[in-house]
């Protein structure tokens, strides 16, 4: 697939889609935690993991398939950028709405 379409369209499609995923679930993450009582800082470490292991598949594809490289590499910084400004941002919007 990566052969027909351009990078940036890769790259946008990857974000798009890592920044809904991650700031959705990760202001519903803060709105659980707020109401059993759990540390915020627990619910981070686990986005964190949960963003290390959605990118891992890119990560895999692009060390070891050399003919994939390119649209791979596309869709990890894709999904690296989108699950980095989620998970700046989600926090900045829980505490709007109260939940830290």
């Amino acid at each position: 697939m990566g052969e027909f379409l351009p990078d940036y369209l890769i790259r946008e499609q990857a974000a798009v889609g890592a920044l809904v995923v991650f700031g959705v679930l990760r202001v519903i993450g803060a709105v659980m935690a707020f109401q059993r009582g759990w540390r915020i800082s627990t619910v981070e470490k686990c986005f964190l993991a949960a963003a290390v292991i959605y990118c891992a598949p890119q990560l895999f594809d692009l060390l070891t398939q050399l003919y994939g490289a390119h649209a791979a590499s596309a869709e990890l910084e894709g999904k690296v950028s989108g699950c980095a400004i989620a998970l700046f941002c989600a926090p900045i919007l829980g505490h709007k709405l109260g939940f830290e």
